[in-house]
């Protein structure tokens, strides 16, 4: 079993920025796909960045003109996701997912975000002035 843990969300103004953590426990040792999810109100989940645990590989789901930015610090079984000049339309709550690498590919499960089976309680992001 993963454990999933979000921070970080928050209040703040279009052109902000904010880094949300999201540190796992639990059979950590596995291989494991995870990832940035987020849901607005009355839209579904969608994905936004996903990291292959073995080789940390990234993939995102849009360019987003590079404003975000995945990372992780495995010493801290945390992953990052850096968020900069951030609009309205990032308003959402934004969760981490993860899946074992045996069942998904890292793409698949940022482009079909019912794949993980794994997730925190969610952080929710408002930007707004």
């Amino acid at each position: 079993q993963l454990q999933l843990v979000e921070s970080g969300g928050g209040l703040v103004q279009p052109g902000g920025s904010l880094r949300l953590s999201c540190t796992a426990s639990g059979s950590i040792s596995d291989n494991y796909h995870i990832g940035w999810f987020r849901q607005s109100p009355g839209k579904d989940r969608e994905g936004v960045s996903c990291m292959s645990n073995s080789d940390g590989n990234i993939y995102y789901t849009e360019s987003r003109n590079a404003r975000f930015i995945m990372s992780k610090d495995n010493a801290k079984s945390t992953v990052y996701l850096q968020m900069n000049s951030l609009e309205p339309e990032d308003t959402a709550v934004y969760y981490c997912g993860a899946v074992n690498a045996r069942y998904s590919t890292m793409e698949a499960m940022c482009t079909l975000p019912y794949l993980p089976n794994y997730w925190g309680q969610g952080t929710q992001v408002t930007v707004s002035s």
